[in-house]
């Protein structure tokens, strides 16, 4: 490609990028520009706490009494030209820690501060204070040092082989979304309910302590974010008496109005819709560090109303409702994910946060969803480009094709949103797990692909587990070849295909049987040492339980792991079966040979392991069947584990990577796929980066050969050239081709639109792109800002040209 057509191809990105004025556009310049930094004020604040904490408190009471005193102590940032006030941390991108959950080391923040991808900035004093106060006093009392100091030496054994990985190891529980009900509902409701479920209580009941102590911690809650908003007010009013442009102080003193109106009571217009909700999402996540932070759900159903009435009594005009979505989108973007460090990093590099805004689907009564405002939510996503938030654009039969259109659009400049989920199966799937036909239609998406009954569950994330390295501990009899320790059970030299698949299937039931002990030790800590009393006010049914998120308190509630790896896993069964048992071309001590040399002296064999052997993602049924089987059976394993004992959660598969894709390939030796030692495993669903060669259509067959209702979820990358999306008629081909795939079952697709040679060019003057995004798992990121290995890995990735 000539250099002219990269730079076309990059101006086509950054000409997308169209603020509706100029303060969207100054606040929208501030907040890219920003770099992360590490805030002290909550670390300090928390520790301060807890050294003066009451004695012989419940623990709800005193994590709800802590969360008191950050809401009446923390700063309350405005930024100049917000519409939309209240912010996590001391500032845009400033982010504050959770000492409580992980509490880092001076080697973790001077790694923050120097890493090359994805750093902190941490200054002198925030050193300082950690190695003389914040160290000092969490060490060995964070949720960090209680989970390890309480899991089993076979689970620890294989953590450290790169078998999983664990979620809640420096992030709390979460993972979840609000639901409309926050939109109908104020704080002082909530008390008011609260009040009288104590008055409910029976003293008979052998739960009654721990419920009254939960109610009492949930209304300590209410009363902690009425302060914050109450002091958000008052600073608005004097901020507006000191304000000399007029409209700025006229936007000062509506703002000061909004704050005394929400959280308290439910929001009436749309302005005090959105800043409603994000009272309870700064207040969420100061509470603790959930995953995924917290998600809005699908907002064009929750705020429609308010729009609609707005618009209709001429309080509000289209434009301002641009404006304010605008600004409103920007708060996503200055909160980053906390600083994750060593194996947490690891599987989730990135600084973005994963909040979700899901559009379209159906409504309650089957009949569809989209609206005006799923079009102008469309539109702030193409005018604002920014990292977060997260998009999803629920597909269902009954939307229209202009719709599905409009969200091609929007990709097609390549920063790789909206991502496409098949919303008619995602009811299946809710329906499946036992939510009720209206739940199972007011359901979504949160994180990256991961379904649930949208503020009434909690979906609970526990990990990713690597199959690629489950079959190479198989291959080795039970030993890791990393490290020469056996881990896992003692298999012999299988005779025939059929004995291996055995064998194979042993050694996943056995880990899985580890790490599902694993999690219920977890579940069990969260629930009496961590509990969220706030965010259980906003997931329906835990006020009704008198019992907190975190311990079984919502509607429904899940536990969920997260399969890696699956195009790598079934393409070297497939190549072991074809070559080594059906075609005899090598023996299997001539296979394990080379896979011990990584390939090394082997090279004929790893041409024929990669170009002369059926793969996934071809429409090949003698790979695909493979695959099919093997999720076939991680589902049946999973699913036949009795509830969780302390949450009474049902257990769930998910198909997902982030980016531990790479991590797990780092741990994992050479593959009989022809995959070498140390390069990445597949993501997802997707099959091996640059296998599948016969086109979309064939992926989408291969993929749809699975059975995806079984799961709560699976990511399909695809990367496309950007001259096959230039036209209307070819994006309207896609789109029928994206509604076949999901008559067939496919539940997600999502695009790169970026040519090799610019992710090239990007490489060699990462100064000059520093604004290119792709789509990496489920969420899009800066290309030049993702470590080397990553990079490569998207690069690899099959360049469709044709559809």
């Amino acid at each position: 490609m000539e250099r002219t057509k990269i730079y076309e191809e990059l101006e086509k990105r950054r000409s997308a990028i169209k603020p509706i004025n100029k303060r969207i556009k100054k606040l929208r310049d501030e907040s890219v520009s920003a770099k992360a930094k590490v805030s002290l004020e909550r670390a300090k604040l928390i520790t301060d706490f807890y050294k003066m904490a009451p004695k012989n408190v419940s623990y709800p009471v005193l994590r709800a009494l802590a969360f008191k005193y950050l809401m009446e102590n923390c700063s309350l940032p405005v930024e100049d030209g917000q519409l939309i006030i209240g912010i996590r941390g001391t500032g845009p991108k400033e982010v504050p820690t959770y000492p409580e959950i992980c509490v880092h080391t001076l080697e973790d923040l001077e790694t923050l501060a120097t890493r090359k991808n994805m750093p902190f900035q941490v200054d002198s004093q925030t050193r300082k204070v950690y190695e003389e106060e914040i160290i000092p006093f969490w060490q060995g009392q964070a949720m960090r040092d209680i989970l390890f100091q309480n899991l089993p030496d076979e689970w620890k054994s294989a953590y450290e082989a790169g078998i999983w990985t664990e979620f809640m190891e420096q992030r709390s529980p979460g993972h979840t979304s609000g639901g409309g009900w926050i939109f109908k509902t104020g704080v002082l409701d909530i008390k008011k309910r609260i009040e009288e479920k104590i008055q409910q209580l029976s003293a008979s009941d052998p739960e009654y302590f721990e419920k009254l102590e939960e109610l009492k911690a949930m209304n300590i809650s209410c009363d902690a974010i009425l302060i914050y908003a109450k002091r958000y007010s008052e600073k608005l009013k004097k901020l507006s008496e000191n304000e000399k442009d007029p409209q700025r102080k006229q936007e000062l003193l509506e703002m000061s109005r909004i704050c005394e109106k929400v959280p308290a009571h439910a929001p009436e217009t749309f302005w005090e819709a959105l800043q409603h909700y994000w009272f309870i999402h700064v207040g969420i996540t100061y509470e603790t560090n959930p995953w995924d932070s917290f998600t809005p759900g699908r907002l064009d159903q929750h705020v429609y109303k308010f729009y609609a009435k707005d618009i209709a009594s001429g309080v509000l005009t289209r434009e301002k409702a641009k404006e304010l979505l605008q600004a409103f989108w920007l708060k996503f973007n200055n909160q980053p994910s906390v600083p994750k460090v060593k194996i947490t990093a690891e599987e989730s590099f990135t600084y973005n946060d994963f909040s979700k805004i899901n559009i379209g689907g159906l409504k309650t009564d089957g009949s569809n969803a989209v609206n005006e405002l799923s079009y102008l939510i469309l539109e702030v996503l193409s005018e604002m480009r920014t990292l977060q938030p997260n998009t999803a654009a629920l597909i269902s039969d009954k939307n229209p094709d202009a719709f599905l259109l409009k969200a091609l659009e929007a990709l097609s400049p390549g920063f790789g949103e909206p991502p496409l989920f098949n919303y008619d199966r995602i009811v299946v799937k809710m329906l499946r797990q036992g939510k009720t036909l209206e739940d199972a239609r007011e359901s979504g998406v949160s994180g990256c692909v991961e379904t649930g009954a949208l503020g009434k569950e909690a979906y609970i994330l526990t990990g990713y587990l690597n199959l690629p390295k489950i079959l190479e501990i198989t291959l080795n009899g039970g030993i890791d070849p990393g490290t020469g320790k056996r881990i896992g059970l003692e298999t012999k030299k299988p005779q025939n295909f059929d004995e291996l698949w055995d064998f194979f299937a042993k050694q996943l039931r056995y880990f899985i049987d580890i790490k599902m002990k694993g999690n219920d030790i977890i579940e069990a800590l969260y629930a009496k040492y961590l509990p969220v009393p706030f965010m259980s006010l906003w997931i329906q049914d835990c006020v009704e339980n008198a019992k907190d998120y975190n311990a079984g308190g919502a509607r429904y509630n899940t536990q969920y792991i997260q399969f890696v790896g699956l195009g790598t896993v079934t393409d070297s069964l497939a190549s072991i079966k074809w070559n080594i048992f059906d075609r005899k071309l090598f023996t299997y001590e001539e296979m394990l040979k080379a896979l011990h040399d990584d390939f090394q002296g082997f090279e004929y064999m790893r041409q024929i392991f990669l170009n002369k052997t059926p793969k996934y993602g071809n429409d090949n049924d003698y790979a695909d069947d493979i695959a099919k089987k093997l999720v076939d059976y991680i589902v049946q394993i999973v699913e036949s584990y009795e509830p969780s004992p302390v949450r009474k959660a049902s257990r769930r598969c998910y198909f997902l990577p982030t980016t531990v894709h790479v991590y797990f390939g780092s741990v994992t030796g050479a593959t009989p796929d022809g995959r070498k030692a140390g390069m990445p495993v597949s993501e997802g669903i997707s099959p091996v980066q640059g296998v599948d060669r016969k086109g979309i259509a064939a992926v989408f067959n291969s993929v749809c050969k699975c059975d995806w209702d079984k799961t709560g979820g699976a990511l399909l990358n695809q990367r496309l050239t950007p001259d096959l999306v230039k036209e209307k008629d070819n994006l309207e081909k896609l789109g029928k081709l994206i509604r076949t795939y999901f008559r067939m079952g496919g539940h997600h697709v999502q695009f790169n639109v970026v040519s090799s040679e610019l992710l090239r060019e990007a490489q060699k003057k990462p100064a000059d792109f520093e604004d290119l995004m792709v789509r990496v798992a489920g969420y899009s990121d800066y290309f030049v800002s993702l470590p080397k290995g990553l990079q490569e890995e998207i690069i690899a990735r099959t360049e469709q040209d044709e559809l």
